[in-house]
């Protein structure tokens, strides 16, 4: 699966990364890069560093965010019946 070194790292090292909370962490494999203030400037050091290699950029947060993403749909038996 796509990233899940760099996922992995960003967990078991989370205590750590929580001092710098809200930046930007760039992680390529197991090892954590750098922080940055922008997302852009995450990607774009991502970018120079490993060129097409898989790196990870991710806000730092303590506490995830939860994303809901809903859409209505309608029930294939009301499809069905129109």
């Amino acid at each position: 699966m796509a990233l899940e070194k760099e996922m992995e790292t960003y967990r078991n090292r989370l205590s750590d990364l929580k001092q710098h909370e809200g930046k930007f962490v760039l992680i390529h494999g197991d090892t954590v890069v750098d922080y940055f203030a922008a997302y852009e400037d995450a990607i774009k050091a991502g970018y120079q560093k490993f060129k097409l290699e898989p790196f990870l950029v991710k806000q730092i947060n303590a506490v995830e965010k939860v994303q809901h993403v809903t859409r209505r749909i309608m029930p294939f038996s009301q499809k069905r019946a129109s």
